[in-house]
């Protein structure tokens, strides 16, 4: 808000001191120049104003210590008294008149005696249009108040009163301020200086108002001329322009503190901020201050104008007081906008905290169908918040009614991710049979990025596009709200690494991560759920058919068949040629019939896997699993791990058993502890083999072990025509790890998803060393 410095007007020409509203009212106006001798001899220099050494009257600020003056000021409080009767005060349509008063008297300017607000020049053409748009949006402004709220009018002219009666006759500034506070006691803290705002721009207002229509309005030039007008403008930009900037720049301070008064008052009366939270931020504290020194320097700015278009040069105050007071403002203002900040965030958590309730208690209960369920997930301004990407079309959650959906969640990295290519084999199977009943599901990929851009945006439909399931239409469909359920840790838990969560067709969640019993038992696990799992793996036992299931056509057939299985790895070629070597004789020596078959290493680097792999195969050594079915035979084991693990873990758990530092892996698990061999063994290039028929139990060993009793057989011959080949071998096994002077055994586990604080050794039983170990490879 700009206003225009006057015409100086001599002292001796001024008014005498108005003793009502009505003449405080005309006191804005400049009287005849007419010398009057009697006029300056009968007044006084008010006795509470300080005069600087040019005779100028200066501003009596207190920069003394304000915590005495906060107590004067608390004792003008009675909004806890507050009469029945007292005047309601809209706090919201008198600050929008107020802004409308403001903004209509922004940055003016002068041409050929012609007021014209918001343009440097006069409006032609396009300056035409934005200030006709400027107009437009101010009726527009003024039409959105309502017609009935009322008025406390005999308020503001008590107050301007106050504020331009006293002043003229030689009130203090802090005394004016205390008197208005006495005026406006029963009012709450926001009402008070939206009172004395509202009073002063309506004084404001209206000296502007006739500026304005002067040369347009007959009215206005009848009463502009009788202010001397003309001669007020012909001093626009001369002596009093840095004096206008500055009270300019005070009464918009004065404003932005007003409101932001108003915003902490409305802010504390909302019901999610409980006065145990309020107390975090002494939100009350700097409210009185904030308020006596807001109406204070309304005072100060209403004698500003008082003095420039009535009362004279002497009675204006200089600039650079004026610019003290802003700046205290400007203080004030920053400390409570930041504690307006905190008390939102405060609230914001509050409300993110229930609506976080809210959502949890829709996703953990039943309902009648899964609808409900779905439209709190995904919903954006009721359009259909899904993508069918095998039809190619936008459609709504409807089409998932009643049915298993598996929410598929991961970042835009997902193409090369296991789980990916799990859940792809899984829906191929699935569109392959779709009339069985453990095809009656559908997939939904929910990408959850920290920081959605334009690139990630076509990133994620050329990913939508490729994907046959569904998907959501784009990612706003998901709230913040729900992105926060998804990430939270006692919750679904989603760091990177993807999940695939399971609802079941009344909307409940009934599995948070189902991809590793989906990798371990593949369609045999539908409905996908934390008891299906349990009921499977109740079922298991360590055997070949667990570790082979249907890997390979040849596994199959030789488990139907009876045949002993014999599954290796490592890549040592050099212990391979010497191992498939020693098997086939004690085969052959003991009469049964053996299948070799290699199933290479854990992250293993393909070049030099597919080296071994076609020595195998030119030598003849054993039959060699696919390169692509050994990634997933390793993945299918640590999918073991964590689907087993996290079983045990949760019975523990029901039970009590479980402490922070206990391992759920030091149970006497066979199954788990069979896995956790295998992922021993895969964890180095050192050889190993295990040894079975179907549902049979198993032989295991690492190579140096199990090429020692296989060359050993002769010593352990007679206890395999007694007890069997596998039970004597492994009770020669037993032997020799008890006769072998030392051995080093590691084991690489997936930073994500279950991982215990302790591991035993899958060969001693002793608990194993923890270390983190960060690798890259591109191989």
């Amino acid at each position: 808000m700009a206003y225009l410095p006057q015409n100086q007007v001599n002292f001796q020409n001024s008014a005498p001191v108005p003793q009502n509203t009505y003449e405080a009212q005309n006191a804005l106006v400049p009287q005849n120049k007419a010398p009057s001798s009697l006029r300056r001899d009968n007044y006084r220099k008010p006795p509470y104003q300080q005069l600087g050494r040019d005779g100028r009257r200066q501003l009596s600020t207190l920069t003394s210590d304000d915590s005495g003056l906060i107590t004067q000021v608390m004792d003008t409080d009675r909004s806890h008294d507050r009469p029945y009767d007292a005047t309601p005060v809209s706090l919201k349509h008198i600050l929008q008149a107020v802004d409308v008063i403001f903004s209509r008297v922004t940055k003016p300017d002068v041409h050929a005696n012609l007021l014209v607000p918001g343009s440097a020049v006069v409006p032609t053409g396009a300056h035409t249009e934005a200030l006709e748009h400027h107009e437009k949006a101010l009726l527009a402004s003024l039409s959105s108040l309502h017609d009935n709220y009322e008025i406390p009018v005999s308020l503001f002219n008590a107050i301007s009163c106050e504020i331009f009666c006293k002043w003229m006759s030689g009130e203090d500034a802090n005394k004016t301020t205390m008197d208005i506070l006495h005026i406006v006691q029963n009012y709450d803290w926001d009402e008070k200086v939206v009172l004395a705002l509202g009073a002063f721009s309506v004084k404001d207002g209206e000296f502007w108002l006739v500026a304005q229509l002067y040369n347009t309005n007959v009215l206005a030039k009848a009463v502009g001329t009788l202010r001397q007008l003309p001669e007020i403008l012909e001093r626009t930009n001369t002596v009093l322009k840095s004096k206008f900037d500055a009270y300019n720049n005070l009464v918009n301070t004065v404003f932005k503190v007003t409101k932001c008064i108003v915003q902490l008052q409305e802010v504390r009366r909302d019901p999610h901020l409980t006065p145990e939270l309020e107390s975090t931020t002494s939100s009350t504290a700097h409210i009185p201050t904030a308020v006596y020194w807001t109406i204070r320097s309304i005072v100060i700015a209403a004698s500003q104008l008082l003095g420039i278009t009535g009362m004279g040069p002497d009675h204006v105050t200089e600039a650079w007081e004026l610019s003290s007071l802003s700046h205290k403002l400007e203080n004030i203002h920053s400390h409570l906008q930041e504690t307006l900040n905190r008390l939102y965030d405060i609230i914001q958590r509050k409300k993110d905290d229930e609506a976080l309730a809210a959502i949890a208690y829709i996703l953990e209960t039943p309902h009648i169908d899964n609808t409900k369920t779905l439209r709190v997930l995904f919903y954006k301004d009721d359009q259909p918040a899904l993508y069918d990407g095998y039809n190619k079309r936008r459609v709504d959650v409807d089409v998932l009614k009643r049915k298993v959906v598996i929410l598929f969640l991961s970042d835009l990295n997902v193409a090369q991710e296991n789980e990916y290519m799990i859940a792809d084999q899984m829906y191929s199977e699935k569109r392959q049979f779709p009339t069985r009943p453990e095809s009656q599901y559908e997939i939904v990929w929910v990408p959850i990025e920290d920081n959605w851009t334009e690139a990630k945006y076509q990133q994620f439909e050329t990913l939508r596009n490729g994907m046959e399931w569904y998907s959501v239409y784009h990612p706003s469909v998901v709230s913040p709200t729900v992105i926060r359920y998804i990430r939270k840790q006692d919750k679904w838990n989603f760091v990177k690494k993807p999940l695939l969560v399971v609802m079941d067709p009344q909307g409940k969640i009934v599995h948070t991560n189902a991809v590793h019993m989906m990798c371990v038992f593949g369609s045999a696990a539908y409905p996908f759920t934390n008891n299906r799992e349990k009921l499977l793996w109740e079922e298991e036992k360590w055997r070949i058919e667990l570790l082979a299931d249907s890997l390979d056509q040849n596994l199959v057939t030789w488990i139907h068949e009876g045949k002993y299985i014999c599954l290796y790895g490592g890549e040592d070629i050099t212990w391979i040629r010497e191992f498939t070597r020693a098997a086939k004789s004690v085969a052959l020596e003991a009469g049964i019939q053996l299948e070799l078959l290699y199933v290479g290493k854990s992250k293993a680097k393909e070049q030099k896997l597919k080296s071994i792999m076609r020595m195998i195969e030119e030598e003849k050594l054993s039959h060699v699993l696919h390169w692509n079915l050994i990634w997933f035979f390793w993945i299918r084991l640590e999918s073991m791990w964590q689907s087993k693990g996290q079983q045990l873990k949760n019975e523990l758990l029901s039970s009590s058993q479980l402490s922070t530092t206990d391992s759920f892996s030091l149970r006497n698990d066979p199954v788990l502890k069979g896995i956790i061999s295998l992922l021993s063994f895969g964890s180095t290039e050192r050889g190993w083999a295990v040894i079975g028929t179907g549902s049979a139990d198993m032989s295991k060993a690492n190579g140096e072990h199990m090429l020692r009793s296989l060359k050993e057989y002769s010593a352990w011959e007679l206890k395999r025509r007694e007890l069997g080949f596998t039970p004597a071998l492994n009770d020669y096994l037993a032997g020799v790890y008890k006769s072998a002077p030392h051995h080093c055994t590691s084991l690489m586990l997936p930073a994500t998803g279950l991982m215990p604080e302790t591991v035993a050794c899958a060969e001693c039983g002793r608990l194993m060393e923890r270390y983190t170990m960060f690798r890259c490879c591109t191989d």
